[in-house]
């Protein structure tokens, strides 16, 4: 008598699924708690598993190798500020070309000569005070530069004084690119020499 019940269900079943379609389209349930659902159309028709019924993470259309994103990160623009170009100009005109004073004489007064590189000149007294001023034309001025290149300061011993001093002689000390030098005028080097000829006069006339 089982035997015989059973072999009546059994047919029955065959055709009846979890979710009571007939067809098996439906969803399925599966031991481990997983949902199957059925392929979409166009798809493979293979159901596909998703833990707990939660939605197959492929469907949302995001790549995996974008990082959810799309969108490839973009360099941001520099806030420097490009360095100014080196100036290309020279030494200030206004900037002191050479100094010169002179000391002792007849009446044992100091003064000096201020001369600018663009030729205007001072004449100081033993203050250091303006007494009068004036500018060299441009071939003086050329004739002064040309004495003070070819002096060649570098070289030019610091000091120049006899053994025994000479008196009412001046004394003249210079200041030109950066080095000093002192003479007096009966041991004044020959450049130094050429130098003097091409100042203006210390005394005004």
């Amino acid at each position: 008598m089982a035997a015989t019940v059973a072999l009546a269900v059994a047919p029955a079943l065959t055709g009846c699924s979890f979710g009571g379609s007939k067809d098996g389209a439906g969803p399925k349930a599966t031991p481990s708690g997983q949902v199957l659902t059925p392929g979409t159309s166009g798809g493979s028709g293979a159901p596909t598993a998703t833990p707990g019924g939660s939605p197959d993470p492929s469907a949302t259309g995001s790549s995996a190798g974008t990082g959810g994103t799309g969108t490839a990160p973009q360099p941001s623009a520099s806030g420097s500020v490009p360095a100014p170009a080196p100036s290309a100009s020279g030494p200030s005109s206004t900037a002191t070309l050479v100094t010169v004073t002179r000391s002792g004489g007849m009446k044992g007064q100091t003064s000096s000569l201020v001369i600018k590189g663009d030729g205007s000149f001072l004449r100081l007294d033993a203050q250091a005070k303006a007494v009068s001023g004036d500018k060299l034309s441009a071939a003086a001025l050329a004739k002064l530069r040309t004495a003070l290149q070819e002096a060649d300061f570098a070289h030019l011993p610091r000091i120049s004084m006899p053994d025994r001093p000479v008196a009412d002689a001046f004394t003249y000390a210079f200041a030109y690119g950066g080095y000093e030098v002192a003479a007096a005028q009966t041991t004044l080097p020959a450049p130094l020499v050429k130098v003097l000829g091409a100042l203006p006069p210390f005394d005004p006339r």
